[in-house]
C-alpha cells in the first residue's frame, strides 16, 4: 500500500513523501533519496521501493527539501541539510515499525545516503545507486563563466530538468567538509553499489574504485548497457531485484 506523508525537516519545512507499506510488517524498512534535481518520483525509486514493500519493508521516498513537492528553496540547499533530512525520514519509518533501518539513493541520494549511514549506527545497510563516490569535486558540473559567477556574486544560476536553479557558496563549503573516501573505507554497515556501465553522467570508474576502499564490506553490481537514470525497463527489473534481494540479506542476517 502505498500513501502521501508529510513531515517537517529541522527547520521547519515541509517535506513531502510516499510511504510504502507491506501487508505484513516484518521489521525492516529503508528510506530511498533521489538525485541532484530529481524528485521522489524518479521510476527506479518507485520501481525498488514498490518491490521492497513486497518484501516485507517499510520504504520511504521523499523530495528532499528545494525539490517536488517539498517545501523549501534549492539555493539553500546542502549536504548537511539532506543528511538532516534523511535522518528525519529515518524517524517516520521507525515510528511505523520498523526496527532495522537500511538508506538507499540514486546519484547524489547515494552520497547522501553513505554519509548519514556513517553518522548513524541505527543505520545497517546502504545501497548507493548510480553515485559519485570518489569525492565531493561540487564545482565539476559547471564552467568558467559560471564559476566567475559564483566568485564574483556568491551564487551560481544553472537549469536542471526544466527549471532555473542558483546554488550559493553554502553548498560549496559545505561539501569540502566532507572526505568521501576517507568515510567509505571506515563504514561498517554493509554496502551495495550499483552502476551502469554505459552511465553517461558518473563513469562506471567511480563505482570500481569505491569497491576498493572497502572490500570486505561492498558488495558491487555493475549493470551492461544501463545509463545513469536506469531508463530501460528491463535494467529497472533487474536492479530492483538485485537490490531487494540484498536488502534481504542484510536484514535475515542482522535478525
Amino acid at each position: 500500500m502505498e500513501q502521501p506523508v508529510h513531515f517537517y525537516n529541522h527547520q521547519r519545512e515541509k517535506l513531502a513523501g510516499t510511504l510504502h507499506l507491506p501487508d505484513e510488517i516484518k521489521g525492516g524498512g529503508v528510506v530511498f533519496g533521489h538525485c541532484f534535481t530529481c524528485s521522489r518520483n524518479t521510476r527506479i525509486i518507485r520501481h525498488i521501493c514498490s518491490d521492497l514493500a513486497a518484501a516485507g519493508f517499510i520504504a520511504l521516498r521523499f523530495d528532499f527539501s528545494g525539490n517536488g513537492q517539498s517545501e523549501g528553496d534549492f539555493a539553500a540547499s546542502t549536504y548537511s541539510k539532506q543528511m538532516a533530512e534523511i535522518q528525519k525520514a529515518v524517524d517516520i519509518i521507525a515510528e511505523k515499525g520498523a526496527e532495522w533501518i537500511g538508506l538507499a539513493g540514486h546519484s547524489m541520494g547515494a552520497v547522501i545516503a553513505i554519509l548519514t549511514a556513517a553518522r548513524m549506527n541505527r543505520v545497517k545497510a546502504v545501497c548507493a545507486l548510480a553515485g559519485r563516490l570518489s569525492g565531493l569535486k561540487a564545482t565539476h558540473f559547471f564552467n568558467k563563466r559560471q564559476l566567475k559567477e559564483l566568485h564574483d556574486t556568491g551564487r551560481v544560476s544553472f537549469s536542471s530538468r526544466g527549471r532555473p536553479l542558483q546554488l550559493s557558496t553554502a553548498f560549496f563549503a559545505d561539501a569540502e567538509q566532507f572526505n568521501l573516501p576517507e568515510t567509505l573505507k571506515t563504514l561498517q554497515a554493509p554496502l551495495m553499489i550499483v552502476h551502469g556501465d554505459h552511465d553517461e553522467i558518473v563513469p562506471v570508474e567511480e563505482a570500481h574504485l569505491a569497491q576498493k576502499l572497502n572490500l570486505i564490506n561492498t558488495k558491487l553490481a555493475i549493470i551492461p548497457d544501463a545509463d545513469h537514470m536506469f531508463s530501460n525497463d528491463e535494467h529497472r527489473l533487474k536492479i530492483s531485484k538485485l537490490v531487494v534481494k540484498w536488502f534481504e540479506e542484510q536484514h535475515h542476517g542482522y535478525t
